[in-house]
């Protein structure tokens, strides 16, 4: 026996895949980790605050809570389902549930990645592979936040159309509809899955409505026959789940709305095009150029997939945010293509004591981690103090100021949170102030109006500013302002209309 045939026979043990995908599995959770995503993201703590309002009040809100300035505009919290689980995570574990919560997504996700590329291929290595080279394409781009529900229900959506489209079966469709009901309740982008549902539909009655009429098409990759009354009412079944929630329609609404957003694709860096500065873009255009090339080396042409692909190439590069979209419909079409009934060992699933054991691992090698990195509770309280004003917070709790305040932007989602009493000038939800009040408010802090001539400024008696703003160092200028604090991150400026609070010489600039 030569080494191949050695190593072959070696790849084809269960235990060597078993701990191989530990491995794997442990290794993306670890990156997790030890970039402590979750505490770094600004929208963490508005959802978190959102999350704590709704087991307090038991409804969801239906306006702008926690904002001065878009306190009286509507607004549909569309992730509560996020904001309540996020909630209960923190008040089980503290700082460590939103530690524990990122943790839990990243590895679901992963996860699910695997599990959708194995399914398809059939080939226990090639997925290992395309699961590792996916998911550091993509999983690391955004911080954990709902839409990394997004990212596993489709995961799932995809998987099962796709055996649908090969088998001929609609069992696994009928899912979908309890599937849509859940992700509608978690994260806007189940409007991407029916998409995606409806371009499935679309292309298979075109397809048998043209085959049954002029015959098959030589070029285009011939269709397994669905019934298509039963597979239209399964997409209007999807449609009807996805109001099944408390705002009904309004979260379409709510979509329509984000179509005509401008402002924050210009101003927020992940809802910005990729500039490939860094790994993660050259591995999804990898990614993307490796599954147009899986359609094109095949006789026919699915058309389907062709056109799902084209589709997220367009969202990916207009978005970094979307890398997702075009990485696992990438990852499922080279899957897919490649996929193979030989090799029994290698294709069988996992078995439920095999799935235990895969958990059991990859939570001790975690743990390993863990241990040596700031994924503590005192680790993550500083790391959170090294990027949020909480010592500046805890300045206003013991002296409080007048309000109303005005607050650096980035800041808005921290503060809803940790100084609930002042309401914020402006946080992460860009939904609920829109491009014309989102505008304003960059603007100022930016320096690129007079801020004497914003309203909303003007009427503010309380400005907590990041350091570096130009704001902060045009009002370091105005004798219309008094600094009352400031450290290496943080600055409070009080307008001088009376009597200022005596600073403790502790805190004195």
């Amino acid at each position: 026996m030569n080494f191949w045939q050695e190593l072959q026979g070696f790849s084809r043990m269960r235990l060597v895949q078993l701990v191989a995908l530990t491995l794997l599995l442990a290794f993306l959770g670890s990156l997790s980790i030890t970039a402590v995503h979750s505490v770094h993201d600004p929208d963490i703590w508005w959802h978190l605050k959102v999350g704590d309002w709704i087991r307090e009040n038991h409804a969801v809100p239906h306006s702008g809570i926690f904002s001065r300035t878009a306190a009286d505009h509507p607004w549909v919290a569309y992730s509560w389902g996020y904001e309540l689980l996020l909630s209960v995570f923190y008040s089980a574990f503290g700082l460590m549930g939103i530690g524990l919560n990122g943790l839990t997504l990243t590895m679901l996700v992963a996860a699910l990645v695997f599990w959708s590329a194995h399914r398809l291929s059939r080939n226990f290595w090639l997925s290992v592979l395309l699961t590792a080279v996916g998911c550091c394409s993509f999983l690391y781009l955004l911080m954990p936040r709902p839409v990394f529900f997004s990212m596993a229900l489709f995961a799932i959506l995809i998987t099962l159309l796709l055996e649908c489209q090969r088998t001929g079966q609609l069992r696994g469709l009928c899912w979908l509809p309890l599937i849509f009901c859940l992700w509608a309740n978690l994260h806007i982008q189940f409007v991407y899955g029916l998409f995606v549902f409806g371009l499935f539909v679309f292309v298979r009655t075109v397809q048998q409505l043209v085959e049954s009429r002029f015959g098959k098409l030589p070029i285009l990759e011939s269709p397994t026959a669905l019934p298509l009354l039963r597979l239209w009412a399964i997409l209007a079944a999807c449609f009807v789940a996805g109001c099944l929630g408390p705002y009904g329609t309004n979260l379409y609404r709510v979509v329509f709305d984000y179509s005509k957003a401008k402002v924050a694709y210009s101003m927020i860096m992940e809802l910005m095009a990729p500039d490939f500065t860094g790994g993660n873009h050259y591995l999804e255009l990898l990614l993307a150029a490796a599954a147009f090339f899986a359609l094109g080396w095949r006789r026919h042409i699915n058309m389907f997939k062709a056109l799902l692909l084209i589709t997220a190439a367009v969202f990916a590069f207009r978005t970094v945010r979307d890398a997702w979209f075009l990485s696992m419909v990438s990852v499922v079409c080279i899957a897919e293509a490649f996929r193979t009934d030989k090799d029994e060992q290698s294709s069988r699933p996992f078995h439920l004591h095999e799935l235990a054991a895969i958990t059991v691992g990859v939570l001790f090698c975690i743990f390993l981690v863990a241990k040596n990195t700031n994924f503590t509770a005192r680790g993550l309280d500083s790391i959170a103090s090294s990027f949020y004003p909480t010592n500046a917070a805890n300045f206003i709790r013991h002296n409080p100021l007048p309000g109303p305040m005005f607050n650096s932007f980035d800041w808005g989602g921290f503060l809803t949170w940790y100084l609930p009493q002042y309401p914020v000038s402006g946080d992460g939800r860009n939904d609920l102030y829109g491009d014309e009040l989102d505008s304003r408010l960059y603007r100022v802090e930016d320096g690129k109006v007079p801020y004497q001539q914003e309203p909303i400024f003007a009427e503010s008696r309380l400005i907590l500013l990041e350091n570096y703003v130009p704001l902060a160092k045009l009002l370091s200028t105005d004798p219309a302002y008094q600094t009352v604090y400031r450290d290496r991150i943080a600055v409070i400026y009080v307008r001088r209309e009376g009597p200022t609070p005596e600073v403790p010489a502790a805190m004195a600039p």
